[in-house]
């Protein structure tokens, strides 16, 4: 009786070891792709990438947000949990095998731009995926409201404001406090304009002791004009 049930053990765990495997080998493992890089090496010479789009007379297809806004617009889904994985497998049927009978571009749209070519043999279905899922989860409205509020703020920025983050000299400096260099009020409160410009052209060294005497790089291929505005900037501050 011992025998029997030890068997009927030993039986019992064999199969279900085998079943583990047998799963394990029979289970498709999707690849860890980029579908940021993907996009873009894939994808932008026809369209471009960019939030908001930017649009040319003579594009080749539309703006990739474009084509996300439109297609989980019109796709079809039970739930609003299956929009996306819904978008996706249209996207990657779709890039191998277009036809006009499956595209949700209107005639106006048809006519600018055509049928786009199939990619089939060019991007896998893998890569398809992976670039699918990342354009409906990157394109999305909250990710344009946001780059349109940031976009407005860089319009309402300070001219100086701006020059200051594109040189940057925020790196180094900070308004109130000290950093690597020190702060523009500290900078403000000791030197005249014409002294910032002159350490912003020429660069500085050993003149601020709190700062180690880290040096000053220069500036020389900034114009002088965007010289003049950031050192009036920091003068403010």
């Amino acid at each position: 009786m011992y025998l029997n049930r030890a068997l009927h053990v030993e039986v019992v765990l064999s199969l279900l070891f085998a079943s583990i495997l047998f799963v394990g080998c029979s289970e498709k493992k999707s690849p860890n792709l980029d579908g940021k890089k993907l996009l873009k090496q894939k994808c932008s010479r026809c369209h471009n990438l960019d939030i908001p789009p930017k649009t040319f007379a003579d594009e080749k297809a539309p703006p990739m947000m474009a084509v996300s806004f439109h297609i989980l617009g019109f796709i079809n889904a039970a739930t609003p949990a299956d929009k996306l994985p819904n978008a996706i497998e249209f996207v990657t049927d779709f890039v191998q095998n277009p036809s006009i009978s499956k595209s949700f571009c209107d005639k106006e749209s048809l006519k600018t731009y055509g049928l786009m070519p199939s990619l089939k043999g060019k991007v896998s279905e893998d890569e398809i995926r992976a670039i699918a899922r990342y354009v409906f989860t990157h394109y999305t409205k909250d990710n344009l409201l946001a780059k349109m509020k940031k976009i407005q703020q860089i319009r309402e920025m300070p001219k100086g404001r701006l020059l200051a983050g594109q040189n940057g000299c925020l790196s180094c400096h900070a308004k109130n406090f000290k950093k690597v260099g020190p702060s523009f009020k500290q900078i403000s409160n000791a030197k005249s304009t014409k002294e910032i410009k002159n350490s912003i052209k020429n660069g500085s060294k050993g003149k601020w002791k709190e700062s180690n005497n880290i040096p000053m790089p220069a500036f020389k291929k900034l114009p002088n004009k965007d010289i003049e505005i950031l050192a009036k900037w920091i003068k403010k501050n």
